[in-house]
């Protein structure tokens, strides 16, 4: 032979197509509703890029590509209700292999191929899609896009990486706003619950087997206010305190007097049930999000300063509107207060849940007229504090005594200073 060949071995790839099963997003959840898809079929992913946003009954998770492929298949549509251990996604990726190649005579130049196209922008069956797919936006905005009834495809996102801000749906609406919309006849909707209500259909299903007693009382909050105006005079705008640390902290140090407020009932042997009075103060506070009532917990009240427990709350509360509560987050409360106060209302109705024996519903303040020492009619800043407790474990006397301590220790601020651990 002129030329002189020889064998040699090469690397050749080869696509795979390959399923991405959906895994356990924390406690044991066995499904997740789809909020959005961050990529459609067609659309090529690198690892760690995001597929799609997904909520269980606690929280709010990005779910990221293990691998590099391109989208062959969706298994869900949005809204749709994915299982945990079943297929989400279809990809194709490559995977090398080594074969044996017949080497080109050594006079012979080979051609190097061209460079594949550009990663950012591919084309699939729904025309181009781009890396970075339009739709990223928090809870609280899909849930102003789902009031105003918009998509949110549609709208150009100003934030990072597209991502859709309240003013872009603002001002998708106003520009909008000056197309003939048709008029549609209403029609009944039956829809599946959401996981965040799903888990409150459940828990007030068990709560239904607690016999329930109220006790609610009216707190005089000036000595509060007026202590609150002065330490607020020194903190920044942005670190005010408001009622509800003060609240949280006066609880707990009338449950260092009335510990059975804070303890659990075990009634999983009805024949021997059984109390666990508990050594930390975790209170559960009702916080009102975009998906639902969510309910994070403040922990180690006992042990903290009012503005410590102020900053704990202003985490966890922003957490849960964002969505971004962990499972860590939302477990153990030993007791919880709904503030209902910061909607509006009174006297509520709260209802315990399990194994908690107690709860409180903290209402609006307002400002009465009122009486002073000497019968002259004078302003009055006053709430009320409604009690649900378990008749179960505890009594009327015992509530009462506890609660009537809370508002003793909010009338009377200066006491603080003997009392505070």
């Amino acid at each position: 032979s002129l030329f002189n060949h020889r064998l040699f071995h090469t690397t050749r790839r080869r696509d795979v197509v390959k399923p991405f099963l959906l895994a356990d997003i924390g406690e044991g959840t066995r499904e997740c509703q789809i909020i959005q898809w961050f990529v459609q079929p067609g659309a090529r992913v690198e690892q760690f890029d995001k597929l799609c946003e997904v909520q269980s009954d606690k929280t709010a998770s990005d779910i990221t590509s293990p691998f590099d492929g391109v989208i062959k298949k969706l298994y869900y549509e949005a809204d749709d209700m994915a299982l945990v251990g079943k297929a989400l996604i279809e990809s194709s990726g490559s995977e090398k292999s080594e074969v044996p190649q017949k080497e080109a005579p050594q006079h012979q130049t080979t051609q190097q191929e061209p460079q594949s196209a550009e990663r950012e922008e591919v084309q699939g069956p729904l025309g181009k899609i781009r890396h970075h797919d339009k739709g990223l936006a928090t809870p609280a905005v899909r849930h102003l896009i789902k009031e105003l009834n918009v998509k949110v495809e549609d709208i150009d996102g100003s934030g990072k990486d597209g991502r859709v801000l309240k003013e872009d749906v603002h001002r998708h609406v106003s520009q909008g706003s000056q197309k003939p919309v048709q008029q549609e006849i209403a029609k009944d909707q039956k829809k599946s619950l959401t996981p965040v209500q799903t888990a409150m259909f459940k828990t007030m299903t068990r709560s239904l087997t607690i016999p329930h007693f109220l006790y609610s009382s009216t707190v005089d909050t000036g000595s509060l206010n007026r202590f609150r105006v002065k330490i607020n005079s020194t903190r920044e705008a942005g670190n005010k305190l408001t009622p509800l640390p003060f609240i949280l902290k006066a609880i707990s140090m009338a449950m260092g007097r009335h510990p059975l407020l804070n303890a659990w009932l075990d009634t999983s042997d009805p024949k021997k049930p059984e109390l666990s009075y508990k050594a930390s103060h975790d209170f559960g506070i009702a916080v009102d999000t975009p998906s639902g009532l969510l309910v994070p917990v403040v922990r180690n009240v006992e042990s903290q300063s009012v503005a410590s427990i102020a900053e704990q709350i202003k985490v966890v509360s922003s957490k849960a509107r964002e969505g971004k509560l962990g499972p860590k987050d939302l477990q153990g409360p030993t007791f919880s207060v709904s503030n209902i106060g910061s909607i509006g209302g009174g006297v509520v109705a709260p209802i315990i849940v399990e194994p908690q024996v107690a709860i409180v519903g903290v209402g609006r303040a307002k400002v009465v007229p009122g009486f002073d020492e000497q019968g002259n009619v004078v302003k009055k800043e006053e709430m009320v504090l409604s009690w649900s407790a378990d008749h179960r474990v505890v009594d009327g006397a015992e509530c009462a005594r506890c609660a009537e301590r809370v508002n003793w220790y909010l009338q009377n601020m200066e006491a603080w200073v003997l009392e505070m651990k």
